[in-house]
């Protein structure tokens, strides 16, 4: 027990960023209040993290103090109680400029009725992010003229990011069209078909709350998906073994002209020391289908303390410290992304990272995934589908009435 009491537990998330910046919030926060506990970083990936914090029951067992939690898990970690309820802290000492600092739409997922079980911690839509130095070359206009009769543009339709994709790909310079992230970890496809889904008009949820994914919009995604992710002449070949983080660095050191991927690979691009491509990216809202809006998606990740926790003061005390404007930058300069409105704007970052100002659009239209009990559970569906349609020759309209079933069998 003696050892317990002198460490301070926090599960994180395996990103560099992350690491450092939580290093570096602890050192100063204990350099600043006489904290003596020694930080103890339990650094897992995405699905280690969500077992070991939320399916084995480590924040409610005080196995960890604090843990990054992705919005992804929060209902289901509320609904088992894993997290302590915030209100009676931020009442007596809330964190400055709260709520107002943040943008609305990152403080609605981690509230349930009055009670609030997270604040914001890292944040970045999923945007459209590409070479701007191979959009503007005079050569590569001139070439793709040539080739297409039409001029090179930041695609706007993706039958022009498939073409543009392929116009770029350029195996035997290390360069591809563009790069997915494929590995199945119920995410980074589910995520995919979302945004495939959502702009070409179609929804995840029916007027009655329902998921229902056996519509055509869901077929044509689907359909666009299993073709451009299987087309060697427009795709990164390791897109197959890439969750977002492995896309996110292989596009840093220039082997993609294009990617759909979350704002902070963006951001990476700039503040990582290791990047090939600072100063030669831009990043754009998604392509669509013909007539229809663009889309993103707005999964963030929350700070929460747990539920079994014994440090829950020193805690909340350390949460305050670590949302304050000085560090919400720190965050970014490390490569992650600030979550405050002050970050956004900030003219130092926006010289750093030239686009930073655009996550205010990229939020505008930002849809969240349905906020279900049993999600993980049907994304895994999903994630299976997605995958079955990558490696394997059965029709879309069957892999999705098959999916279709099996959810209806759970989202009861």
């Amino acid at each position: 027990m003696h050892n317990q009491i002198k460490t301070f537990k926090i599960a994180v998330r395996k990103f560099a960023p992350f690491e450092s910046a939580m290093q570096k919030f602890w050192d100063k926060y204990c350099a600043f209040s006489g904290c003596t506990l020694k930080l103890e970083m339990v650094v897992m990936d995405l699905h280690e993290l969500y077992s070991a914090a939320i399916t084995q029951k480590g924040l409610a067992n005080g196995d960890f103090d604090i843990a990054h939690i992705s919005t992804d898990w929060v209902l289901e970690g509320h609904s088992n109680q894993d997290f302590e309820i915030l209100n009676p802290y931020i009442n007596k000492n809330k964190p400055e400029d709260f709520p107002k600092g943040w943008s609305k739409s990152l403080l609605g997922l981690q509230r349930f009725g009055w009670e609030i079980v997270g604040f914001p911690f890292h944040d970045g839509p999923e945007c459209f992010i590409y070479r701007k130095d191979l959009f503007e070359s005079e050569t590569e206009k001139a070439n793709y003229l040539a080739q297409f009769g039409k001029p090179l543009e930041v695609p706007k339709t993706w039958e022009d990011f498939h073409q543009t994709a392929q116009f770029f790909n350029r195996p035997a310079n290390n360069l591809y069209g563009s790069i997915f992230a494929c590995y199945p970890d119920g995410h980074n496809t589910v995520f995919d078909f979302c945004l495939q889904l959502w702009t070409r008009g179609g929804t995840l949820v029916d007027k009655n709350g329902f998921i229902q994914i056996n519509t055509p919009a869901a077929v044509d995604g689907l359909n666009f998906y299993r073709t451009i992710v299987n087309d060697q002449t427009a795709v990164h070949p390791k897109s197959a073994e890439f969750e977002s983080v492995a896309a996110g660095i292989a596009f840093s050191q220039g082997e993609a002209a294009m990617m759909i991927n979350w704002f902070g690979f963006a951001a990476m691009c700039e503040v990582d020391a290791n990047s090939k491509v600072k100063g030669k990216i831009d990043v754009e809202l998604l392509p669509s289908a013909v007539n229809e809006k663009s889309a993103s998606l707005n999964v963030y990740w929350l700070y929460t303390i747990a539920k079994g926790s014994k440090n829950k003061t020193i805690a909340y005390d350390f949460l305050r410290f670590a949302l304050a404007e000085e560090q919400d930058k720190q965050l970014t300069l490390e490569g992650g992304i600030g979550c405050r409105l002050s970050t956004w704007k900030d003219e130092g970052i926006n010289e750093i990272i030239p686009y930073y100002f655009k996550l205010a659009q990229l939020h505008e239209v930002a849809n969240t995934l349905p906020q279900k009990q049993n999600w993980a559970a049907i994304a895994a569906i999903i994630d299976k589908m997605v995958l079955q349609a990558i490696n394997t020759n059965v029709s879309t309209e069957e892999l999705i009435r098959i999916a279709q079933n099996q959810i209806n069998e759970i989202d009861k």
